[in-house]
């Protein structure tokens, strides 16, 4: 917990002192969400595996958004066969989910780390403001 609380900085954390959150849980469940009530729809934009990570979040900052197969899958976790890997911090995270940060800008920026199929990448864009 320290770590992870000198790690972020200045970066207001969510809730109590019993350990620091991802700001980034809420832009995770609301990707669950979407894919719970819109699956069908977010995997015909999709058509991949995104992997999500939050370079400050832990555990608990792995997502891997299915929107490949039937009607999606999103999970806590990891994926090594996820066809794209998107690795940002958490405050960032944030921002691109609420439309104030580009993605083009992060990456160009180094605020925005992609490993696998770029253009797959620029498709989470979309995904994600679907999802709000």
């Amino acid at each position: 917990q320290g770590a992870a609380s000198s790690l972020l900085g200045t970066v207001p954390l969510v809730g109590a002192r019993s350990g620091p959150e991802m700001k980034s849980a809420a832009v995770f469940k609301a990707i669950s969400e979407a894919v719970a009530t819109k699956g069908a729809e977010l995997v015909k934009m999709g058509g991949a595996v995104f992997q999500l990570i939050v370079s400050d979040g832990g555990p608990d900052g792995k997502l891997v958004l299915d929107l490949k197969n039937g009607t999606g899958e999103c999970r806590v976790g990891e994926d090594p066969k996820a066809d794209v890997t998107i690795t940002m911090a958490d405050a960032d995270m944030v921002a691109m989910a609420a439309g104030k940060l580009d993605g083009m800008k992060a990456f160009m920026g180094g605020k925005l780390k992609i490993k696998g199929n770029m253009m797959l990448a620029q498709k989470l864009g979309p995904i994600l403001q679907a999802a709000k």
